[in-house]
């Protein structure tokens, strides 16, 4: 099957420029012929210095490598912002709300708008949680919503994370980055700010403290350690807030309060941003060989002594399954339609759904329910006859661990490759912070697939990052 012509952000149908990257344009005609080589290296010494670096899991190369940074923005025109950020906005107010039904009155179940069997016998519901009232009601405080371009007005949410999303630390400084890189391309253009993130992460973190915890309340980062992939990210964003970073065995429970060790003894945590999945912040609820967690932890979140962020059992609202219920999820606790598409998904336990994704797999993507990184994923286009079947044999015997999707024509970024300006496929991750009100960083991490062709944006599977330009009016 012919795939469709990706939609150019930069170009227009005839070759022209489109208006908002005119003057990016224009600049870009400007720099001397090694301008941008100079640009690339410099970037690449600025992230080793700082230490960013993620973790590749079965990597024979070392577990540590950079991120690659494109040099050459992504710009997204105001207008185009403000659509994005109305239908993000909808969409984290009726995840929550979703989530406050599904752990007390499941209203949403009895109503039969999603199936009971895949809310109640989902591994990332957590029964544990049901009747708990968290601070302000918000159980997912700190979201991600993965959202692909296809067109000059289509947008599609390609999945929400609501467990742990990472990347915000390569969004706030690849606009550091750039701004030692470019500062005459700023002043060309009016750029929305986004290193106001960590004042807004704090302040949100301060909105949902528990009662009586005062005008200051103690805020600490909970990381598995420095094993972790993303604990450059941890270490990061507790700096940044002027927070402690924690592992489990820092923190302990007496009294049904949360404490801190430290070398003045013994200091009450009342929110904590935890890095740690579900299973392992509390061996006494959890995993009971869990080495990463606080024994007694939940019992004090259960109690209102401590808030979690975000809180246990968010997952079930991000399950790949489950975000093919959210446009009904929108509709049944807002009363409004979906203001952002989700990509056309098959369900491969419906039958007639299945038999077509079985005969058409070279043509679609096939992703695990609980998979993430581009792992457990096919690309039907660009996979072997091998892997074909294989993910034939796996849908077969496991139809409800897979969702299927249509092979999208990604919107493409002018990107600098070896060879020069080339365009290469990108997706975008806004950050969205919910507590007293609901904030969203302008702009987010856009993601790019450096490889020719290639649709795996993922920094696992080889892609890099990009600054990410909203224009003010």
């Amino acid at each position: 099957m012919t795939q469709p012509t990706p939609f150019d952000e930069m170009h227009n149908a005839d070759g022209s420029i489109r208006e908002p990257y005119r003057e990016l344009d224009r600049w870009l005609r400007e720099q001397p012929p090694q301008a941008l080589n100079l640009m690339a290296t410099d970037a690449e010494g600025i992230f080793r210095r700082l230490g960013i670096t993620f973790a590749v899991y079965g990597s024979n190369e070392g577990t540590e490598k950079l991120i690659p940074f494109d040099v050459i923005p992504r710009i997204i025109s105001a207008a185009e912002w403000r659509r994005l950020a109305r239908g993000i906005e909808q969409r984290v107010r009726a995840l929550n709300a979703f989530l406050h039904d599904i752990y007390h009155r499941q209203e949403i179940l009895k109503a039969g708008r999603v199936p009971e069997k895949l809310i109640l016998q989902n591994a990332a519901f957590c029964p544990e949680m049901m009747g708990i009232d968290p601070a302000r009601a918000v159980y997912a405080h700190i979201i991600g919503v993965d959202i692909v371009r296809t067109g000059p007005d289509d947008f599609y949410v390609l999945e929400d994370n609501l467990r742990t999303p990472s990347g915000v630390s390569y969004m706030l400084e690849d606009r550091e980055a750039m701004l030692q890189l470019a500062p005459d391309l700023f002043q060309r253009h009016k750029v929305a700010p986004v290193e106001t993130y960590t004042e807004n992460l704090m302040r949100t973190l301060e909105s949902v403290a528990p009662e009586g915890a005062g005008a200051s309340p103690t805020i600490v980062v909970l990381t598995p350690g420095i094993y972790n992939s993303a604990y450059f990210e941890h270490s990061f964003l507790a700096d940044q807030m002027g927070a402690q970073l924690c592992e489990g065995q820092d923190l302990f429970v007496e009294d049904g309060f949360v404490y801190m060790r430290t070398t003045s003894g013994p200091e009450r945590v009342d929110v904590i941003y935890r890095r740690i999945d579900d299973d392992y912040i509390d061996p006494l609820t959890f995993k009971p060989d869990s080495m990463l967690g606080v024994p007694g932890l939940f019992d004090a979140y259960r109690a209102g002594t401590v808030t979690l962020v975000n809180a246990p059992g968010t997952g079930i609202a991000d399950d790949k399954a489950v975000y093919t219920y959210v446009p009904e999820i929108i509709e049944f606790y807002l009363g409004e339609k979906p203001l952002l598409s989700n990509v056309p998904t098959y369900n491969c336990t419906n039958d007639d759904e299945r038999a077509y994704v079985l005969a058409n797999i070279g043509d679609l993507v096939v992703k695990e329910v609980h998979g993430s990184g581009g792992y457990g994923m096919l690309v039907g286009p660009t996979s072997t006859r091998a892997q074909r079947e294989e993910f034939r044999n796996r849908i077969i015997a496991r139809p409800d661990n897979y969702i299927v999707q249509p092979t999208l024509a990604l919107s493409t970024c002018p990107t600098y490759v070896n060879r020069g300006i080339a365009p290469r496929h990108v997706d975008l991750r806004p950050y969205v912070l919910v507590g007293d009100q609901i904030r969203i960083t302008p702009g987010g991490l856009t993601r790019v697939a450096l490889k020719k062709g290639s649709l795996v944006v993922n920094s696992s599977q080889g892609g890099g990052t990009k600054d990410t330009w909203v224009l003010e009016e």
